[in-house]
């Protein structure tokens, strides 16, 4: 308290030399800043690149601002006393500013490269979507660490002092947090590892869901119906699930119709056929030539005759692997109906025997 009452009064006692010689020197931070920005921007061409430049100055000059400030309005530099001691290592305001903007400026850094540098390198050489997702995270993670190991060797703190640091939190981890250092490290081994990727469609509960997006604790899907689910990263380790785009994302979809007893089965085979050709050259380029379309007599059934038509799309985007089937079965009606096939439906025969007098 006594520093900050020190900390005004030297405000207030100052004169007008005090007072312009530190807007001058501000304006020259300013100047600098404006200057190393005008000489960057002529020489370098890209707009992502310039965008990227202009970011990292901003902080930069934010933070000399600051240090700026605390250092000369003061006459008793409390910037540089100590605050208290952490094991070997002296706690003070420069200290906490400098690793505090560290970290700022790393989160910046890599969100500005992500941004900016990357989508231009995974352009250039065709990354996919979930490999994106993974090196942006890792980026993300490796510059924030880099940023506040290196700042705190920097400035002569002693980094032994976070050995105490570490025994408190793994006492702690022992105790509390084993269910989130378990979803971290299964976050970790996911993007390693890569069971799921970012863009995968996959089958949890019985629940069809696109994987949005893959935090530190927990993965985030989309259902059909647009609802969010929150999974923790352990669950895709240690429980069964399905992934439609695991190794590729072709996707077999089978069609069942009936047809009625008495009728033509390969007339109904030659339409399931021609059906599923038809609907590739007028609607859905998405059925694939190979593997090719297959008819199959499942059974005979109480009703009627069982048929299935199997057939391959190459894309499950935009709810195609419901959307064509549904496609089909219109045209499959709309071929019978032009062919006299009837669709049975479910009946019963009843005899009633007269009871004996």
């Amino acid at each position: 308290m006594e520093q900050l009452v020190n900390f005004i009064e030297g405000i207030q006692n100052n004169d007008i030399a005090f007072w312009l010689i530190a807007i001058a020197g501000a304006i020259l931070i300013l100047i600098g800043s404006f200057g190393l920005r005008t000489i960057l921007k002529r020489r370098i061409k890209g707009q992502r690149t310039r965008l990227f430049i202009d970011t990292i100055i901003n902080w930069i000059t934010l933070f000399i601002l600051i240090v700026y400030s605390f250092t000369y309005f003061t006459k008793t530099s409390f910037i540089y006393k100590t605050l208290f001691v952490f094991g070997d290592t002296q706690i003070t305001i420069i200290l906490i500013l400098t690793i505090l903007f560290s970290v700022i400026l790393a989160v910046k850094f890599s969100k500005a490269v992500r941004e900016f540098v990357l989508p231009v390198v995974y352009d250039k050489y065709g990354v996919d979507r979930g490999l994106r997702a993974s090196m942006n995270t890792f980026f993300s993670y490796f510059i924030v660490s880099m940023a506040v190991i290196i700042s705190l060797s920097s400035i002569g703190f002693n980094l032994d002092s976070l050995t105490v640091f570490a025994s408190v939190l793994g006492v702690g981890i022992g105790f509390g947090l084993q269910n989130v250092m378990s979803n971290f490290i299964s976050g970790l081994i996911i993007l390693f590892e890569r069971p799921i990727r970012v863009g995968d469609r996959i089958i949890v509960d019985d629940k069809i869901a696109n994987v949005e997006e893959i935090k530190i604790r927990a993965t985030i899907v989309r259902t059909r119906i647009n609802e969010r689910m929150i999974i923790p990263n352990s669950f895709f380790l240690e429980e069964k699930f399905v992934n439609r785009s695991y190794s590729d994302k072709k996707l077999r979809i089978p069609v069942e119709v009936d047809v009625a007893y008495g009728s033509d089965v390969e007339l109904v085979e030659k339409i399931l056929y021609e059906t599923v050709y038809e609907l590739k050259e007028e609607l859905w380029p998405n059925i694939v030539e190979e593997p090719k379309p297959r008819v199959f007599f499942e059974e005979f059934g109480d009703s009627g005759l069982k048929f299935s038509v199997w057939f391959w799309i190459n894309s499950q985007s935009d709810e195609r692997e419901f959307r064509i089937p549904s496609d089909l079965r219109f045209k499959i009606i709309k071929k019978f109906e032009e062919n006299n096939i009837s669709i049975p439906f479910p009946q019963r025969d009843i005899h009633i025997i007269p009871k004996d007098k």
